[in-house]
């Protein structure tokens, strides 16, 4: 039986290749390259290989031949999209990994570096970070991107994913499989996803196996997928998915929400203090600072009380890097290199309000942190890691209430949002839909169709909602309530009705479409008529003082949503009375055109 050496010598290792599938277009991003020893050795295993390299000081060798092995066949097969090179922190670092083999290998093969990405496993603690990031700096500069893999996994993925700002990550297969039955493993993608959009990195699910998580996956708003109902590894990959999974590409799914904080946790929740400097301080002690305190990421600068800077500490070692920059800068004024427009956040501000404006603005302002205030005056420091943690825990807590057919939140996320807004004293509107005739289609037809009615009607709904400002929820039945503080609540609202009035004839048979509805018998053994299911939407808009408690507003929707149910047809009624006032406004939506009773 071969030795690892005997493997090493003989360059006797095999290149597999899995594809990596982009949601959106329904092609393939590229291919993971990954390595397999003799097929007649317990080497064959890749952990069964690189645990004996380690156990044999082997690790370098091992990883740079597998890492040629795998160029090698990627460019002999001319493989089209990105390559996937797997890289460990220890190689990474390393004098004889840096000097430039790999982009000598890339030359060698007419590969260009900009469809590489190099892949960073963390497979044992990782405690040189600084070091890493600067390799790491190095490979971007000649064309790389990087790829953190596992996430959520790993000894210290968080803060790999912080400090070296990936293009992609890999979230562990854990969080993936079975993520279709398990609203944990939902709300943990969905806040995973909702970061990596607030610092410009894409999320890659590894370990998909089955349609029902492929759906999930895509669903909840996942770039891009892996795993063996895509396509297994192989020696010879294929170029294109298969028929099977470019049909669940080409069918209709929800857009991502990203549900607000139900008790609407501030960010007051991760403050921690931090000691500030004054920015006059010379720059020798903001470098022992950072010196003496290795998990300190950033130093607020402070005068009189207000904030006017944030020092990074990525980008202040890199002030100091060349040589005798930390000499002539030492006795310089902070001020000189702080970053003068730090985000400032009020403790007041609800995170979720704080998330929706991340994903709008500067990687930095996630990645450096942001500073807490109270009445503009410095109270403390938040970081997107903390940000991220907050909101998971707040999911997690909605998707304890979650309806189990739609995943949709129930009735007391619903309430409690309702509550916050109402004590917040701002403007919304409830809209209440509800579905006509929808019993008879559920006897004529079975409750599975009549459960897919529902989902329909759910993905309908969450697609006219603005993930940042709007809510879903769904009470129960055929019953959804959307929050809305979209400034175009009716044009959204009319955009499901039309919709609705295009699409759900898909779900009925053609024998009921011809008639429009169903012919049923009643307990009198009468036959009688149903028309087809239709959806109506009743609105009330919700101002300060006008309702004392989420209560009072459930009853006016309701009152609302009966309106619009006696409008036959997909029917829009908008109540907008106010206080003293008696005028009613009803809508009938028939197609395109709206008209007013």
């Amino acid at each position: 039986m071969k030795t690892l050496q005997d493997i090493l010598k003989q360059r006797d290792l095999s290149a597999l290749f899995q594809p990596v599938i982009n949601f959106s277009s329904g092609t393939f991003l590229g291919f993971e390259g990954l390595i397999r020893g003799p097929a007649d050795n317990p080497l064959h295993s890749p952990i069964n290989l690189f645990s004996a390299a380690r156990q044999q000081g082997l690790s370098l060798e091992t990883e740079m031949l597998s890492r040629q092995i795998v160029l090698e066949s990627f460019a002999a097969q001319n493989l089209p999209g990105k390559l996937f090179l797997n890289v460990s922190p220890e190689t990474l670092t390393h004098p004889s990994f840096k000097n430039g083999q790999t982009l000598s290998y890339l030359e060698n093969l007419r590969i260009d570096p900009q469809r590489v990405i190099i892949e960073i496993t963390e497979n044992q603690p990782t405690f040189d970070f600084e070091s890493m990031r600067n390799a790491l700096l190095h490979y971007r500069s000649m064309g790389f991107q990087i790829a953190m893999d596992d996430l959520g996994e790993g000894f210290s993925s968080l803060r790999l994913w912080s400090e070296l700002r990936p293009e992609f990550v890999k979230v562990d297969m854990h969080f993936v499989q079975g993520v279709n039955t398990d609203p944990v493993k939902q709300q943990f993608l969905r806040s995973i996803q909702s970061i990596a959009l607030s610092s410009g990195t894409q999320v890659i699910a590894e370990g998909i196996e089955t349609d029902a998580e492929f759906r999930t996956v895509r669903d909840i708003g996942i770039a891009f997928g892996q795993g063996y109902f895509i396509a297994r590894p192989g020696r010879v990959p294929p170029i294109n998915p298969t028929a099977e999974v470019g049909s669940l590409i080409s069918s209709n799914h929800p857009s991502e929400q990203l549900y607000s904080n139900p008790r609407s946790v501030t960010v007051e929740k991760i403050l921690r203090y931090i000691e500030s400097a004054q920015p006059e301080t010379e720059i020798d002690k903001i470098f022992a600072g950072f010196s003496d305190n290795k998990n300190l990421q950033a130093i607020p600068v402070v005068k009189n009380g207000r904030p006017v800077g944030l020092i990074n500490r990525h980008e202040f070692m890199g002030h100091l890097a060349l040589p005798y920059r930390r000499e002539l800068l030492a006795k310089k004024p902070c001020a000189e290199i702080m970053n003068v427009e730090p985000l400032l956040v009020e403790k007041t501000t609800p995170i979720h309000e704080l998330s929706g404006f991340l994903s709008e603005s500067e990687i930095r302002h996630f990645t450096d942190g942001f500073l807490i205030t109270e009445q503009g005056r410095y109270i403390g420091i938040g970081s997107g890691q903390d940000l991220l943690r907050e909101i998971t825990k707040a999911q997690i807590e909605t998707a304890r209430y979650a309806n189990p057919l739609t995943l949709l939140p129930g009735n007391v996320p619903i309430n409690e949002h309702i509550e916050f807004l109402l004590q917040s004293g701002k403007s919304f509107e409830v809209c209440y839909g509800d579905l006509d005739n929808f019993k008879p289609f559920n006897d004529v037809c079975g409750y599975r169709k009549g459960d897919e009615l529902i989902q329909f009607t759910a993905r309908l709904l969450a697609n006219v909602c603005d993930p940042v400002h709007d809510f879903i929820g769904h009470i129960g039945g055929d019953d959804f309530i959307l929050v809305m503080q979209s400034k175009d609540c009716e044009q959204r609202c009319r955009r499901a009705l039309s919709a609705f009035e295009r699409t759900s004839s898909a779900l009925f048979e053609k024998n009921h479409r011809s008639i429009g509805g169903y012919m049923t018998q009643d307990r009198q053994s009468r036959i009688v008529y149903h028309p087809l299911p239709t959806l109506s939407i009743g609105v009330i808009r919700v101002v300060p003082q006008l309702f004392g408690s989420h209560h009072e507003v459930a009853e006016a929707a309701t009152a609302a949503k009966k309106m619009a149910k006696d409008i036959p047809g997909n029917s829009l009624f908008m109540e907008r009375r106010h206080p003293g006032s008696n005028e009613l406004e009803e809508e009938r939506h028939e197609g395109a055109e709206a008209h007013y009773g």
